[in-house]
């Protein structure tokens, strides 16, 4: 996987945006909350994403995931190399973290979306 194939996933998902934020961190959000956080001046390329309780736990003491700087209160994870995960997996947790996000937006803002 590289930024571009997680780019593709990520902009898939309905009312998804993305832009650059803290001048190296290709962001994509959803409701302008973030679902998924690419480092571009890293090599290797890193990346956050939200995780579920309890797989947060459980990916936080796996080899190559750690909690994320800043958000790991929040259950974010940090992969230290975007390349060490498979298509299948990088899809179902972009897609998780999107849904975990998108569920915690005001009504208002999801009828906007229409998500």
């Amino acid at each position: 996987m590289d930024i571009e194939d997680i780019r593709k996933i990520c902009s898939s998902k309905p009312g998804a945006t993305e832009s650059i934020k803290w001048e190296h961190d290709l962001v994509f959000s959803v409701g302008e909350k973030m679902f998924c956080v690419i480092g571009l001046d890293q090599s290797p390329t890193t990346a956050s994403f939200k995780v579920t309780d309890d797989e947060f736990e459980q990916l936080s003491s796996s080899p190559g995931f750690k909690p994320a700087p800043y958000v790991a209160k929040y259950k974010w994870v940090f992969v230290e190399d975007i390349n060490t995960i498979s298509q299948d997996d990088w899809i179902r947790y972009i897609h998780q973290s999107y849904e975990l996000v998108k569920a915690k937006l005001p009504l208002k803002i999801r009828k906007r979306l229409e998500i």
